[in-house]
């Protein structure tokens, strides 16, 4: 549960691009509580909880909820297939709720430390699939390589970017964009 609330702690107050030491003064909690509830490493008090989310304008539910979508890692090696009537099929994803679905293929030359990163709009998601070649792709502060038949879904509203280190790759990327962000403010 401490990921959970952690996890929505961040995004919420980067949402509401809050620092940390005035999420702290409007919960009327110090830096250092604030931080560690943050990392995971605290362990709050509803009292505490009640005090966070009503700085954040969400109800306290939307500090213990899951949000949105962890990131998915599926490696080709490790796929399982389903018998369809046409043939074969692999699911990689599937994704609930409502707003903008985009779908390109995305041919990449550049390797990942030439190419700067990108935000989009809240509680977007970005789903990567390997067609050719090699891909770095970095979110947040992770990095990680996928290579041909891989997939990889993580959030699109942390810094990220696309590379190639072999000079080329080919990705069929889907992004989901919310038609509104997915923390509204208590009325």
């Amino acid at each position: 549960m401490n990921n959970v609330v952690s996890r929505n702690i961040q995004r919420i107050r980067t949402e509401r691009k809050l620092s940390l030491g005035e999420l702290a003064r409007r919960a009327g909690v110090s830096k250092q509580t604030l931080s560690k509830i943050e990392q995971g490493l605290g362990n709050p008090t509803i009292g505490t909880l009640e005090e966070v989310a009503r700085a954040l304008s969400v109800r306290i539910s939307g500090l213990l909820t899951e949000w949105g979508s962890p990131v998915l890692m599926r490696r080709k090696d490790a796929a399982q297939w389903s018998s369809n009537p046409q043939g074969q099929t692999r699911e990689l994803d599937r994704i609930y709720g409502s707003g903008y679905v985009r779908t390109q293929l995305l041919a990449v030359v550049e390797p990942l430390g030439r190419v700067r990163g990108t935000y989009l709009s809240a509680g977007a998601l970005h789903q990567v699939y390997v067609i050719e070649g090699r891909a770095d792709i970095r979110y947040g502060t992770e990095t990680v390589q996928l290579s041909v038949g891989d997939f990889l879904r993580f959030p699109a509203d942390v810094d990220h970017a696309f590379g190639a280190p072999d000079g080329k790759a080919l990705l069929h990327i889907t992004t989901t964009s919310p038609h509104v962000a997915q923390f509204a403010s208590e009325g």
